[in-house]
């Protein structure tokens, strides 16, 4: 059985202890790690901004599948995590994915969490993909 190619774009943070996207063999689906609003250095951007975080990590969630062969219009299934309790911050997080993703509207599931991963983060977005033909 062949391993799964293992993405790391050169544009993203180096230091996250995990890939940012596997793509099973032999090719075919795309399984992402949750997308973070970090710039290139790994520092979190728009402290307490929630729409500068959400737009961050769709462009960090795009260079990941670009990297790996696919795109947002070739995404299965979004997780969308806001760090919050207020269901408006939900609404606003959700408009911007909707608006990115466009006409391909995949499944998603939305959900508001206690706290995410790095210090000041509200938004994380994982997802699953095809690639793209070869």
């Amino acid at each position: 059985m062949t391993a799964p190619r293992r993405i790391n774009p050169p544009t993203l943070f180096p230091g996250v202890p995990y890939d940012y996207a596997a793509v099973a063999p032999p090719g075919g689906l795309v399984f992402t790690a949750g997308a973070c609003p970090l710039d290139a250095q790994g520092d979190v951007v728009g402290s307490g901004d929630l729409e500068i975080q959400a737009l961050c990590a769709l462009d960090n969630l795009s260079a990941t599948l670009v990297e790996a062969g696919s795109s947002l219009d070739r995404v299965l299934k979004t997780t969308v995590y806001v760090a919050t309790s207020d269901r408006s911050d939900l609404v606003r997080a959700w408009a911007l994915v909707e608006e990115r993703f466009g006409a391909a509207r995949p499944p998603s599931t939305l959900l508001g969490v206690t706290v995410l991963g790095y210090r000041d983060q509200l938004v994380e977005i994982e997802a699953v993909a095809v690639t793209e033909p070869a």
